[in-house]
This record gives structure tokens, C-alpha cells and sequence, in this order.
């Protein structure tokens, strides 16, 4: 099949993006450097998921002191979504324009909340989202609802819900692409980070993947490895170098999308280089690379010794009472939502504690995801070093993190929990990562428009957590999610209008 479209990669904005231009008709290549995960007996291992890594690939990039590390992104159909926590929430009004916070200013984004609010209900009805409406404090505008109510308390949590409503707080239903009857079924009992192999998660390959291969006209191609762009004389991409059964080949086509994730796409683009393009594609600005973004996040436990906590799933609330403000008029903090369930096979792997001990506290946990917003930066960036990336993350606004994660710990103390725990996750655990290809008007200063595409070259898209300005304080995913379908709409305006 000679291809119209190459998407370059399957996570949710590649995925999405197919899903979007399948039924338009014109052939979509989509290339896959790993493989469709199977089932297996390591799927809700802990010990083989947190301690082993298995589902970890065999890969060394350098951290700013060029020390190497093993990094937590995952190569398969479907991307880094098959082990996300399937919270598919919008980024709040607010989070468009640009915020003062403790650790510095956001600059805002090029389009407004309005701009892409369509394309946020079409995203959460593409992917099955199940929530409620009037809950939530900073819940934005919306032109329209969820198709599907919120997943249920557990009685356990229920109880908790009442408990924070109690000390002033305002939980909220956690908006979640979970069939969860599906994944309970298969035993699945565990959640984050755990790998979706039975259809539970509503994840870039459970619900676009295999919507855009309903149509004869897409064709997925796995264990394709892409190495580099070629630009022609015109500026346009030429050919995609890609690595495929042992062989190299190039393919071409008249659109080119790249959604490889914020740091390989960045990877891609500097590793593209020539002699007119000495510092990498797409980057007459100098931004590839940079501003790059990870929310700064940590682990709570909230532990009372008499009260046990029987839920399975336990991942149905959030609490946004910090999310626009310090909840006393001051600057925000971030946004805290319940964990999936830690139980003591994860807590043992994760940590020296005993298995006794493990079980004690798995089954008296209340566990939390406390999230707060890293700034865009700079010098905050993705380079190649010898051909090996290097990422040379400069946390911010911390303070502002150790503020909500202090605040949350008098809540909950307050709500009954006399002991509350607390672990940071460090450059090993990627929390969203965004920025690298950052969105705005002026090709001086970013690297895509507000429709994705390079200013540079009029036939390259990227489409994927790269691009968005500011990483705000909640998961990403029906952010890019969004901007995927955005773009379908102007690929099929303008690409496919001839």
C-alpha cells in the first residue's frame, strides 16, 4: 500500500488521529516500533511489574549529569496508555492562560479552552468516558455530558467520600475510560500500571487502534523502529527511515505525523539533521527538545490501625479544591485523586518492608495521587548525546507540590487518618510527560501551530504530548486525545480537500 498518511507511533494522539481519518478513506500507514501485548501470567504481578520491570524495554538514556538511567516508557500498540490510569479529564478553563504560581508564571497556550472544548466531548464519547457533571468546583463549560455515569464507590470508599466531605473538602467522581466489570473479570485486580491486556482500559488501542483497523484503507505495522526524516528541496518531508525485520527501509507519503511521545519525538526530530537542518527538523526556533515537563507527583497512604480498607478498584474520586488556588486565596497547588489500589505484593516490591508488615498497611490504605504542575522551561530539555538521549529534567515549582502535599496530609489527618505516608516519584516513574515541540503562533518561538503543524515543514504534523505548552496540574491524555481529533479535522480540511 503506497500511504497518504504516516502516523509514527500508536499512543493516544497517534492513535486517535487514525481513528479520526480512517473513515475519510485515504490510505493511513501506521508505523509501531513494538508489538501488541498479550496476555500473560506477568500481568498483574507486582513483583514482576514494580521490582523486575519486565514490560520496562532493555534501554539506558542519560539523565543532565549524563549518569544513565532506565526509563518507564513502554514501546507497544496502543503506547504508554496501555498502563495508564485511564483518567481521561480536561485541562480547566484556567489552565489556557497564563498562571502565577510558586515556582514561576505558565505562558498560556495559543487557543483557548473554547477553542478545543468540541473536540474534548467528541474524545471523551470516542473513548466511553464515565463521569458526572455539577461535582466538581472547577469543572469546565461543557456543550454536552458524559454517555456513561461515573464507576461506583466501593462502600469502603463511599465512606471516605463522607469523610473528606466532612472536613470542608469537595470529592468529586474521578472521569475514567474503564470497563470495569471487563477488567475485574479477568482478575485484574490491580490498576496503575498494570498492563491492559484484556480489554478493561479504554486505552489508544482498546478503542482507536481498533476502530481505524475496521477500515481496509489503514494498515498497522509493528516492530518498526524509525530512525530518521529526509526533507526535500521544498521543505517537505521526503521519506521515513524506519528499521523493520531487519532491514532498513523508507516510505513516503504526501502527510507525515509524528506521535512518538515527548521524548522520542524529539529524538526523532534532532536526530534528523542535515546540512540544511543542522540542528534537527522542525526547529528553526530552537525549541525541539525543550521545555520539557513532568508533573511533580507523589504517593499518599492514609492509614487508620482499626479501620480496614476492603475496596478492589478504588480509584472513582478527586479533590480540586487546590487546583485553582491554596484553597485560602493564595496560588494553586494541584490536583489529588485516589491511586488504584496499593496492596502488599506492590508495597514489598517497592520497598524493604516485610511481607507482614506489607499486609498490615495494604489493608488499612486509603491511597493517594497527589499532582502538581511543572513549568515549562528551556533549558528543561531532550537532547542526543553520541546518538543516545539524553533528558535533562529540571523539576520546578516544587515548593508548590510540598505545599499540596502538606496541606492534603492535614485534611486527611483531620478526616481520621492519624498516620498519612508520602513518597515523591522520581525521573524513573514518568509522570505526563509533555513539552518538547511546544504549540504557538510565532515560528520564532515554537515548533508547531494551534493545528500541529511543524512551521517548517507544511507536510509534518506531531501530534502528541510534545505539543502542548504547559503541562497544567491533570493527566494529559484527553488532552491529546483532543488535539488529535482537532488536527483530523484540518488534515481532512486541507490535506484531503484536492
Amino acid at each position: 500500500m503506497q500511504p497518504d498518511v504516516i502516523i509514527i507511533g500508536s499512543g493516544m494522539g497517534g492513535a486517535t488521529l487514525a481513528a479520526a481519518l480512517a473513515p475519510s478513506g485515504r490510505r493511513i500507514l501506521i508505523l509501531e516500533r513494538g508489538e501488541t501485548l498479550l496476555p500473560s501470567p506477568a500481568d498483574r504481578d507486582a513483583r514482576a511489574i514494580f521490582e523486575a520491570g519486565v514490560f520496562r524495554p532493555d534501554e539506558q538514556w542519560l539523565d543532565g549529569s549524563d549518569q544513565p538511567f532506565s526509563p518507564g516508557n513502554y514501546y507497544c500498540v496502543g503506547g504508554n496508555s496501555k498502563f495508564y490510569g485511564a483518567v481521561l479529564i480536561r485541562y480547566r478553563e484556567a489552565d489556557f492562560a497564563s498562571i502565577q504560581h510558586r515556582g514561576g508564571s505558565t505562558p498560556g497556550w495559543p487557543i483557548s479552552y473554547r477553542d478545543l472544548e468540541p473536540d474534548y466531548l467528541a474524545a471523551e464519547h470516542l473513548y466511553e468516558v464515565r463521569g458526572t457533571t455539577g461535582e466538581d468546583p472547577t469543572e469546565p463549560p461543557r456543550s454536552g455530558g458524559y454517555l456513561h455515569g461515573p464507576v461506583a464507590d466501593e462502600p469502603d470508599i463511599s465512606d471516605l467520600r463522607q469523610r473528606l466531605k466532612s472536613v470542608g473538602l469537595t470529592p468529586a467522581s474521578l472521569p475514567l475510560g474503564v470497563d470495569i466489570d471487563r477488567w475485574l473479570a479477568a482478575g485484574q485486580d490491580p490498576w496503575d500500571a498494570h498492563p491492559d491486556t484484556c480489554g478493561g482500559k479504554m486505552d489508544a488501542e482498546t478503542i482507536a487502534i481498533q476502530q481505524a483497523l475496521e477500515h481496509a484503507n489503514v494498515e498497522l505495522r509493528t516492530g518498526c523502529q524509525v530512525s530518521g526524516l529526509s526533507v526535500g528541496n521544498d521543505g517537505r518531508i521526503s521519506g521515513v527511515t524506519c528499521m523493520m525485520q531487519g532491514k532498513v527501509q523508507t516510505v513516503t507519503a504526501p502527510t507525515v505525523v509524528v506521535s512518538a511521545g515527548a521524548v522520542q519525538t524529539a529524538a526523532l526530530l534532532l536526530a534528523s539533521a542535515n546540512d540544511n537542518h543542522r540542528t534537527g527538523l522542525a526547529n528553526r526556533s530552537g525549541q525541539v527538545g525543550r521545555n520539557f515537563m513532568n508533573h511533580n507527583c507523589s504517593a499518599l497512604m492514609a492509614l487508620h490501625p482499626l479501620q480496614k480498607n476492603r475496596a478492589i478498584y478504588q480509584k472513582t474520586l478527586m479533590i480540586n479544591d487546590f487546583y485553582l488556588s491554596d484553597g485560602q486565596g493564595g496560588m494553586p497547588l494541584g490536583n489529588v485523586q485516589l491511586l488504584g489500589k496499593i496492596s502488599a505484593p506492590i508495597l514489598t516490591a517497592a520497598s524493604p518492608l516485610p511481607k507482614w508488615l506489607a499486609r498490615l498497611i495494604a489493608a488499612r490504605s486509603f491511597d493517594f495521587y497527589a499532582m502538581s504542575e511543572d513549568l515549562p522551561h528551556p533549558d528543561s530539555r531532550v537532547a542526543l548525546k553520541d546518538g543516545q538521549i539524553k533528558l535533562n529534567w529540571q523539576r520546578s515549582n516544587w515548593a508548590t507540590h510540598e505545599a499540596l502535599v502538606a496541606t492534603l496530609k492535614t485534611y486527611l489527618r483531620k478526616a481520621g487518618f492519624p498516620i498519612v505516608l508520602s513518597r515523591a516519584f522520581d525521573r524513573r516513574t514518568p509522570s505526563h510527560q509533555c513539552g518538547t515541540a511546544r504549540m504557538g503562533h510565532d515560528p520564532d518561538t515554537s515548533v508547531v501551530d494551534t493545528f500541529c503543524r511543524s512551521h517548517d515543514h507544511p507536510n509534518l504534523f506531531i501530534v502528541d504530548a510534545s505539543v502542548l505548552p504547559t503541562s497544567a496540574a491533570v493527566n494529559p491524555a484527553l488532552t491529546i486525545a483532543a488535539l488529535a481529533l482537532r488536527s483530523a479535522h484540518h488534515i481532512t480540511e486541507t490535506e484531503f480537500a484536492a
